[in-house]
């Protein structure tokens, strides 16, 4: 017998953590849920072409309205949340009183604390909540977690991340393959990492370095906010440095940081002829045209540098995972890499591999078996361990 998922959202990847449940998750029903029914049609007809089965089925349906959420997730195993983030805790408390699992793309760490707070419900619910999957926060931190598990004593931890096209085209060279309000999200506020095992906070946009990536060439890597979610907190004691860095073509930062310092990520409003304007919103409808492919042909990259001890040796283990674009299924590497890390978290919640209750992905999601599962699906996550 198999399991019953629904995914609420069901845009570019909830399409994508559907077909995962599919193809790979035991699904025997899957509700395809939007506040757009002809999305919903049109993600529950790709899903069932890309497996060969009637498995996924369209249903108009607002988050908003807890009732019709709840005849939406009723006899659901786990449910899936591509909403924006800012409704994902008030989902999680509905889900919960359904004693229905659940997890989500996240976006917000202040959001996922109050989230992981309702462990005492969900445990006496029977259900489990994952919140903040997805390729970052979400995979990055899940494959740190076993680069660490390949070291006896880790201690230092160096995440570097990034989507980027696989054809850069100037003046921009970058490509959106997810909502730009994700990306001004990332771009906002400071980072806090584990510096000499503690809890720091790291300007946006700083530190800049150069980073080789075969067969890539040379990216650039600064700091930006939010890709390690709760796990400075959650290894605070154990690990001396543990830090994440965004990865993108030569001349993406110096763009940033000078649309940053004319305040364009701003969420205050300004008087522009007489009217209040967000500036953030200004920039969202300016570059996001020009940044919106026709065609995506996307790669993104995943790499984790552990430094610590193993038999008494200093050693040094390095993961890394270099993913592109899908013909055969048409997904991007940033819809297979998000979609599938939440998908493959659900899918360990239906089966019971995570128990109820509220996890973080870093102590949550069991990090061997998450990659014995992305290598099924044809990730190729590569791993040497050697001399630090």
């Amino acid at each position: 017998m198999g399991y019953r998922y629904a995914v609420i959202g069901s845009g570019r990847q909830g399409t994508a953590a559907a077909y995962d449940f599919a193809k790979f998750g035991d699904a025997d029903d899957i509700v395809l849920a939007d506040v757009d029914l002809a999305q919903a049609k049109r993600s529950a007809a790709r899903v069932n072409q890309l497996v060969g089965r009637g498995v996924a089925h369209p249903v108009r349906a607002d988050v908003t309205k807890a009732e019709a959420m709840r005849k939406t997730i009723k006899d659901v195993d786990v449910l899936l949340s591509g909403v924006p983030y800012f409704l994902n805790l008030g989902l999680a408390k509905l889900a919960m009183k359904a004693g229905v699992s659940i997890v989500d793309f996240g976006g917000n760490t202040d959001i996922v604390r109050k989230q992981l707070a309702l462990d005492p419900e969900a445990r006496k619910a029977g259900a489990g909540l994952v919140p903040d999957c997805g390729m970052g926060p979400g995979l990055n931190i899940t494959m740190g977690v076993y680069a660490m598990e390949l070291l006896e004593v880790p201690e230092h931890v160096y995440i570097y991340d990034g989507g980027l096209p696989q054809n850069p085209k100037p003046p921009w060279n970058y490509e959106l393959t997810f909502n730009v309000e994700g990306l001004t999200n990332e771009y906002d506020g400071d980072a806090t990492f584990l510096r000499d095992g503690q809890i720091a906070r790291v300007p946006l946009f700083s530190e800049f370095e150069l980073v080789d990536v075969p067969p890539l060439g040379q990216l650039e890597a600064v700091v930006t906010p939010g890709g390690l979610s709760t796990a400075p907190w959650s290894f605070l004691g154990k690990l001396k440095t543990l830090q994440n860095k965004t990865l993108r073509y030569p001349g993406h930062w110096t763009q940033m940081r000078a649309f940053q310092d004319l305040g364009l990520f701003g969420l205050d409003p300004v008087q522009v002829d007489g009217r209040k304007v967000i500036p953030r919103h200004v920039f969202h409808a300016l570059f996001e045209p020009k940044v919106t492919p026709t065609q995506t042909r996307d790669v993104c990259v995943e790499r984790v540098r552990a430094l610590g001890t193993k038999d008494r040796h200093t050693e040094e283990a390095v993961v890394e995972l270099v993913d592109y674009y899908d013909p055969a299924t048409g997904f991007t590497s940033m819809e297979r890499l998000t979609g599938w890390h939440a998908a493959i978290a659900a899918e360990m919640l239906a089966r019971g591999t995570i128990s109820p209750g509220t996890h973080s992905v870093e102590l949550g999601i069991p990090a061997k078996p998450f990659v014995d599962e992305a290598r099924k699906r044809g990730l190729n996550i590569r791993e040497r361990v050697g001399g630090g």
